[in-house]
């Protein structure tokens, strides 16, 4: 069930538990398992630890539900779960045929009354969190998660876990050990995690003392991450000189375009520009002066933050074609959105705010190229979004090194905000609203595209400010957009 405030605020006050259960595990009940959390360590003035636990909540819930499917599945192939030889048969094709035919098998769990139980109970002296569910854990299953637990008090990282190789042909290995660094972060020990047979199930459980409640601080990454921002160098002279002339009114196009054809690369991007969808021209151009009136001042000094940046960033780190393309396909995106909502205000700045919004990521891919390829596969395997991983295992996301980034290269307050807030904007002020829900949609649908993102995942505030109530609704404005970039053309 889904509890109200104030039921979570007596159950606080009077030390009373408060149970949720599923068969499936869905992403609504997931969903309403972070709003209990969130609720719950709001009221104890926790809220601080809430992402930490998120995560130590579902990969124990998803264990969970993984032994119970094991149940139905080594049953419908009558193999002895409790025989190890049987066991590890079974467990050659358990995550393709079940994975494979989710849907069947989570109402096999319904029918057979195998569920998953999340308990919350908070007193004076420890906040409890226990995850049960009704199949007995086995002994050797048992002895491996206490294998895990002890691997991972070598790691003191984040880092060190996903650089180290380890055996993960169930994929629960890397879960523990990151469910241990998780709780280390929060200044508790292994000890904190507990996981036994409870009659005729298996109850995990993490007990927090409250007076140890403490956040570890930021990784040593961060330290060398602020130095390389701190490094980047300034645009180039005649990138900088553009930038005066455009923020002169009195400047005439003549002035800027005897400095755009001394840099045959920018040349090239302004009619590459000029002459694309956005525009819709019948006839392509090719005067340099004709391109500039077309595109406007502000459309030049957009012009200027995407192509400064590009060149700053792939001569110092190299091209990052796949990073690009990305950026490219969710600027398109970005740009025919606004246009589809009439979101006049923004037109001229959504195109170079999604071009640029994953600005951090490269200098990431640069210092620690393997970490961010582990987190992307960690979290896509568990359908959850990767920004949280990247602030505890770096100390930053890619979002904020981002927009420290635009900062060091004294970019406008907008630009600032759309590259730092993109993944978070419900924080954004409100007349920055459009521009960074914008941002969002495009950068998700593409993220939908790669397989990294889910509809239900989505941030709630844009698909209500977007008027995007269900699936289909979205789904018609992908596959609208796709159809466009397609064609290459706009979106009518």
């Amino acid at each position: 069930m889904a509890f109200t405030k104030a039921q979570i605020k007596q159950a606080v006050k009077d030390s009373i538990p408060l149970n949720f259960s599923t068969y499936t595990l869905a992403h609504d009940s997931i969903e309403k398992l972070e709003t209990i959390l969130e609720l719950f360590l709001e009221e104890l003035g926790e809220s601080r630890i809430k992402n930490q636990l998120s995560y130590c909540i579902r990969e124990i819930a998803e264990n969970g539900r993984k032994a119970n499917l094991k149940r139905i599945y080594f049953e419908s192939k009558e193999y002895n779960i409790n025989n190890y030889n049987d066991y590890i048969n079974g467990m050659k094709t358990f995550k393709e045929e079940v994975y494979g035919n989710l849907s069947i098998y989570l109402e096999k769990l319904k029918k057979n009354k195998l569920y998953t139980k999340v308990s919350f109970l908070a007193n004076s002296s420890f906040l409890t969190i226990s995850i049960t569910n009704n199949v007995p854990i086995m002994g050797f299953e048992l002895k491996r998660i206490e294998e895990r637990i002890s691997h991972s008090r070598a790691f003191k990282t984040m880092e060190e876990a996903f650089a180290s190789v380890m055996d993960q042909t169930e994929g629960a290995g890397l879960g523990i050990v990151i469910l241990i660094l998780m709780l280390k972060k929060i200044g508790l020990s292994e000890d904190a995690f507990t996981i036994q047979k409870d009659g005729e199930g298996t109850t995990a459980k993490i007990t927090i003392p409250r007076s140890d409640v403490l956040l570890e601080n930021l990784e040593p990454l961060v330290e060398k991450i602020v130095s390389e921002i701190n490094v980047l160098p300034q645009f180039p002279e005649h990138i900088s000189s553009l930038q005066k002339l455009l923020s002169n009114p009195d400047t005439e196009y003549s002035q800027i375009a005897k400095i755009v054809r001394t840099d045959p690369a920018l040349t090239g991007d302004l009619l590459k520009l000029v002459n694309s969808a956005q525009y819709m021209l019948r006839n392509k151009i090719q005067d340099i002066t004709e391109a500039l009136k077309m595109v406007g001042f502000r459309g030049m000094r957009n012009l200027l933050y995407s192509y400064g940046s590009q060149k700053i960033l792939d001569s110092k780190y190299g091209e990052m074609k796949k990073l690009w393309d990305h950026s490219y396909r969710a600027a398109f995106y970005g740009y025919h959105i606004a246009k589809l909502y009439n979101f006049r205000k923004i037109v001229d700045d959504v195109y170079v705010s999604c071009l640029l919004h994953d600005l951090g990521q490269v200098v990431v891919e640069f210092i620690h190229p393997d970490l961010l390829e582990g987190i992307r596969n960690f979290t896509v395997d568990r359908g959850i979004t990767a920004e949280i991983f990247e602030k505890f295992t770096i100390g930053l996301h890619h979002a904020e090194i981002g927009g420290r980034i635009a900062e060091h290269w004294n970019f406008p307050d907008q630009l600032i905000s759309a590259i730092r807030f993109h993944h978070e904007p419900e924080k954004v002020l409100e007349e920055t609203k459009e521009l960074v829900y914008t941002v969002y949609l495009a950068n998700s649908l593409c993220n939908i595209e790669e397989g990294s993102l889910f509809f239900e995942q989505m941030n709630p505030q844009v698909l209500s400010f977007m008027k995007i109530q269900e699936r289909e609704r979205l789904d018609s404005l992908h596959n609208k957009l796709k159809q466009a970039i397609q064609n290459d053309k706009g979106v009518e």
